[in-house]
């Protein structure tokens, strides 16, 4: 599952003509692109979005989380767990969040975020959740979110898991 998930980012960095290293980085260590101006303040402007949308979740700033995402923001969490399916408000989205939480008893952590890279308003980025449940659960997992940005909002989001197994097992049924 993890060679999907890193022929899945391979394939997304060429999609976006990312180069990648420390001459083409900016100062917060995003890449830049080979594209056109028009296209290249797009990738911006989105990457801003998600990359605070992360740093969010990262921080538990609520705040920030409901100004991220759009209200009828459309969400595909994988698997055949509880959580799984497709969320089609951030109502419905913080109320999947909030029952992870409780599952997991409030240990539930976005530990990295590896990859962030853009094509258009379109952000892919490789991220790792952690979590313990009190009977000895453990969730230790890669994922790809690949968000889509609409005037300053997270409009779209989907989730691909490098283990969904160990996901369904974890969050159950």
């Amino acid at each position: 599952m993890k060679t999907i998930a890193i022929a899945l980012i391979i394939a997304l960095s060429h999609s976006a003509n990312t180069q990648i290293g420390p001459e083409n980085s900016n100062k917060t260590g995003r890449h830049q692109t080979d594209k056109q101006p028009n296209s290249r303040t797009m990738e911006t402007q989105a990457m801003q979005v998600v990359s605070d949308f992360l740093t969010a979740v990262q921080q538990g700033n609520q705040a920030k989380l409901a100004a991220s995402l759009h209200p009828n923001v459309e969400w595909d969490q994988p698997g055949s767990n509880r959580f799984s399916g497709t969320k089609k408000s951030s109502t419905e989205v913080f109320k999947m969040v909030g029952g992870m939480f409780d599952v997991s008893d409030n240990s539930l952590a976005l530990t990295d975020v590896k990859v962030l890279t853009a094509n258009g308003n379109s952000v892919a980025c490789l991220v790792h959740w952690k979590a313990v449940q009190p009977n000895g659960g453990i969730l230790d997992v890669d994922n790809i979110d690949v968000y889509t940005v609409e005037k300053g909002q997270i409009i779209k989001a989907k989730v691909y898991s490098a283990n969904v197994a160990q996901e369904d097992n974890f969050w159950l049924k």
